[in-house]
């Protein structure tokens, strides 16, 4: 398992757009698991509604963790998503 932490610049936080992108770049990885972490709460990055439920805002760090086969590229993908969108 790879992880690395991030803090939300997107003063609106993660919202329905980019977490759909988020959720959609997740899956693209098949068998490797991407969870996202904030506070005490974790969920599936492919699943859109529990990472909404997340309730991600702006200025809230979270952690990423990928597990699998392909948790290298995820976690360099998601890394570039998360500077690029949030």
């Amino acid at each position: 398992m790879k992880q690395f932490s991030y803090t939300i610049t997107d003063p609106l936080g993660i919202h329905a757009r980019p977490a759909g992108q988020l959720a959609k770049l997740a899956k693209s990885f098949g068998e490797t698991v991407v969870t996202i972490t904030k506070d005490d709460k974790t969920a599936k990055a492919s699943q859109l509604m529990k990472l909404m439920s997340l309730g991600v805002k702006g200025g809230d760090t979270i952690t990423i963790a990928c597990e699998g086969g392909d948790e290298d590229a995820a976690l360099e993908a998601l890394s570039s998503f998360l500077k690029e969108n949030l």
